[in-house]
């Protein structure tokens, strides 16, 4: 895993832009940056937002790389793995975050759908308190 500082440092360098850009996109000076950069100095949760939207990344990123804020259950690493990938825009990062979240939003079954799954598997008799019947009719073998 990479410092905050070297991530930030990625994210400015595949954005194109200079340190002097970016903290003037972000609103801090030059030498803060460069420091925070370096590993100098530890960003607080409100600069790194600020960095964050001077990279046009989302602040959540910079959250989870800092160790500020933990990756969501079951993210599996793919946000960190998109936000870090060389090879994309910050643009396509954005949109394959938001893609992804979508379908885990629609893979997650609501509690009626689980309270049918649950009602569908147990058998008529057994909703009744019943037994459950035999599968097979009196006389016949498996």
């Amino acid at each position: 895993m990479t410092s905050i500082g070297e991530y930030i440092r990625q994210q400015r360098e595949q954005a194109g832009k200079s340190v002097r850009q970016l903290a003037e996109a972000a609103g801090i000076s030059n030498p803060y940056l460069s420091q925070i950069e370096r590993g100098l100095r530890k960003p607080s949760a409100e600069i790194l937002q600020q960095v964050a939207k001077g990279l046009r990344v989302s602040a959540e990123a910079l959250y989870v790389q800092a160790g500020i804020l933990e990756d969501r259950d079951g993210d599996s690493g793919v946000r960190s793995a998109l936000m870090t990938d060389p090879h994309l825009t910050e643009r396509q990062k954005q949109v394959l975050v938001e893609i992804y979240e979508s379908f885990r939003r629609e893979a997650q079954p609501s509690e009626t759908t689980a309270e049918v799954i649950a009602i569908t598997r147990e058998s008529p008799d057994e909703s009744r308190g019943e037994p459950p019947a035999d599968d097979f009719p009196a006389g016949q073998a498996e």
